[in-house]
């Protein structure tokens, strides 16, 4: 496991491209935050993170899958995972950080035209004050 990819993956590069081109600018996988988010908006005071679908459990999305194999070492590693980001959510909630979760369903659903829709999500989410935000894939947007 130590080779798959936790920085650069396809969707966070996409949605980096999208938000630099509305101007956005961030810090990428800042170390000294706890979880290391995969973008920082110091500016709007926010984290985002960009959530893989099969790691980080995302219910009832098709991306989501168990291994028929070593089905117990998944279940221990998917739990570990799940208990590991909420507490890094909230460990961020306490050093006064907004965090903001996007899926990789979210990205994987949308089109090169479309990802200007996700982006402009993300970017009213961060000039509102909302504290916790999640932007899964849409209803509209599912295949």
């Amino acid at each position: 496991m130590r080779s798959v990819g936790q920085r650069g993956t396809g969707p966070e590069m996409a949605l980096r491209r999208a938000l630099h081109r509305l101007g956005l600018r961030y810090r990428l996988h800042d170390k000294r935050l706890p979880g290391s988010p995969d973008l920082v908006f110091p500016r709007f005071g926010a984290v985002v993170f960009v959530n893989g679908c099969f790691w980080h459990v995302h219910e009832g999305c098709r991306f989501q899958t168990t291994p028929s194999s070593r089905t117990r070492f998944w279940s221990h590693k998917f739990k570990a995972n799940q208990r590991r980001d909420s507490r890094n959510y909230a460990a961020l909630a306490e050093r006064g950080w907004r965090v903001l979760v996007v899926w990789e369903c979210a990205i994987k659903a949308v089109t090169a035209s479309g990802l200007d829709g996700l982006t402009a999500r993300v970017a009213q989410w961060l000039a509102s004050d909302s504290s916790r935000g999640e932007i899964p894939i849409a209803a509209s947007d599912k295949p």
